[in-house]
């Protein structure tokens, strides 16, 4: 593959001439020598028919030229510059798709894609959207070694968003998805652009060893979903998805078993819901309107869908700007262990900053028990002009009987709007065990920085919390808490608020901290600490 990209110019001329650039439908397609590789095949669609007028279906044509590509045991399947209409689209084993510059493959209008297969028993332990891949412009199950690659696009004109009740009744040979792929490995996408990506711009499902790299991603709803997946590198990538989340990695049902996500790495990233949809494609970015009537989204999570699991996940150097904050949700009955999410700024977070949750919907076979969250670190970050009713800074948030445990929070500066008043301090979160977890579903936080509730072992150090209104809430509020360091610890000075409100609180300690004195109590069933 890596002497593909850099050989691919110089072969593609090649191919062209060998091919014939304006070859009749049903042609015979010719082979290129792939240097060092021996007979890869590039094969261009145009060879077998494709016309790339933006009018005419291309699909059976590329289908033919992907299947010829397989049938000699792989291939570069070459679209050059043109605009291919087309429903489903089937990938093989040991083929690559490469879009020129100037190329789209663009979702057709109509019912003429593959139908959603069944998923049962399944179905119900998930959205709609996660159990069904067919359904696609382009899908692959079962196969490796497979790519797409080229600054082309792809350009989801017909597929179908779903809506929030997902279409469990929508209409037979409806496409919803960009690109799908099920119990899949060795898998590059690079370099290309989704536009208007339906319900997923990529769905990837059991897919090991994926490569997701250098891709602009511009859509009305998820922009990458990356479920039950092994060794999954994601970098360089732009998301701009007002409507639902952008890098969001889960772990469902779907497959018919609980299978972690784990080994993942997301790095160099840039997610946002602030730009009407395909002006970060265009380089215009122009802001949504001033009636845009949903906080948008466009954030990196994992969850909601938590059955089996995440494991072993480092999110590093990226940028959240106008979309929600980073959540890390256990609600299924699954492990969520050992994470790191580390230098990272984010702006205009329209709700918090960091959300750690762990609850117990449990929508999976019955009699799997409560999950857990732990061994987090989170470090470098800085979050400004984010949303203050959710608390500002983060919500961490178990559930009785079942803490978040093992939590390392250091290094932040986080600045939002405040403006939170006494009867917010006031006010009673409700627990939600079986909730979906969001923030907005909490309520207004009766905490101006961290709200903290079900939690053993968390250590917070050099934190800044500061706001641009005053704020009358505490700074941080402590429910159920067993093990709490906070050390270097920087609010507004003078407060008017207090610093610490603790419920049921043991082996607390605060020292080397702004407007308090350093303080170690090994137990407080109701205690403020003013600021």
């Amino acid at each position: 593959m890596t002497v593909f990209r850099r050989d691919f110019l110089k072969l593609a001329g090649a191919s062209l001439a060998s091919t014939g650039a304006g070859m009749t439908p049903g042609a015979q397609a010719q082979t290129t020598p792939m240097p060092g590789a021996g007979t890869h095949a590039v094969v261009d669609v145009r060879a077998y028919g494709a016309r790339g007028d933006g009018a005419s279906i291309d699909t059976p044509a590329i289908n033919k030229a992907i299947e010829a590509a397989n049938a000699q045991g792989g291939g570069t399947v070459h679209f050059p510059g043109g605009t291919y209409a087309c429903y489903s689209i089937h990938l093989k084993s040991n083929v690559v798709l490469y879009l020129d510059a100037g190329a789209t493959i663009l979702a057709a209008t109509g019912s003429g894609y593959d139908q959603a297969e069944p998923n049962t028993p399944w179905e119900n332990y998930q959205d709609y959207g996660h159990n069904h891949w067919h359904n696609s412009l382009i899908w692959g199950e079962g196969i490796h070694d497979v790519a797409i690659l080229g600054p082309g696009l792809i350009w989801g004109k017909g597929l179908s968003r779903g809506t929030s009740e997902e279409p469990k009744a929508e209409t037979p040979g409806n496409g919803n998805k960009a690109i799908a792929l099920k119990n899949c490995h060795n898998v590059i996408l690079r370099d290309f652009s989704i536009l208007k990506g339906g319900h997923f711009g990529i769905l990837a499902t059991g897919v090991d060893n994926l490569t997701i790299d250098n891709l602009k991603i511009d859509t009305d709803r998820d922009g990458m979903d990356i479920d039950c997946c092994h060794n999954v590198r994601v970098s360089n990538c732009s998301v701009n998805s007002p409507w639902d989340d952008g890098i969001c990695p889960k772990s469902s049902f779907a497959l018919g078993y609980a299978r972690a996500t784990e080994n993942l790495t997301i790095t160099n990233c840039y997610v946002t819901g602030a730009y009407q949809l395909g002006t970060l494609l265009d380089g215009t970015f122009k802001s949504q309107p001033p009636d845009f009537k949903i906080a948008p989204t466009g954030r990196i999570k994992c969850g909601t869908e938590s059955n089996g699991g995440f494991k072993n996940i480092t999110i590093s150097n990226c940028v959240f700007d106008g979309c929600r904050g980073f959540a890390l949700e256990s609600v299924d009955g699954a492990l969520l262990e050992d994470i790191t999410f580390t230098g990272v700024t984010m702006r205009n977070c329209t709700n918090t900053p960091l959300f750690l949750r762990l609850g117990s919907r449990m929508r999976g076979p019955a009699g799997v028990p409560v999950g857990s969250l732990k061994r987090i670190i989170i470090s470098n970050l800085v979050s400004y002009n984010s949303a203050s009713q959710f608390g500002g800074a983060g919500l961490i948030l178990g559930i009785p009987s079942h803490p978040i445990e093992d939590i390392k929070i250091h290094d932040l500066y986080m600045d939002h709007r405040g403006g939170g008043t006494r009867e917010m301090a006031a006010r009673q979160v409700p627990e939600m065990e079986q909730g979906y977890p969001e923030p907005y579903r909490f309520g207004e936080i009766p905490a101006g920085g961290f709200f903290i509730r079900h939690v053993s072992n968390i250590e917070m150090e050099n934190i800044e919390i500061a706001w641009s209104q005053p704020d009358a809430r505490p700074v941080f509020y402590l429910d159920d808490v067993k093990g709490a360091d906070f050390f270097r610890i920087k609010t507004p000075k003078p407060l008017t608020s207090p610093l610490f409100e603790l419920r049921k609180v043991e082996d607390f300690s605060v020292r080397l901290s702004r407007n308090v004195n350093d303080t170690h109590l090994e137990k407080a069933d109701q205690k403020t600490i003013p600021g």
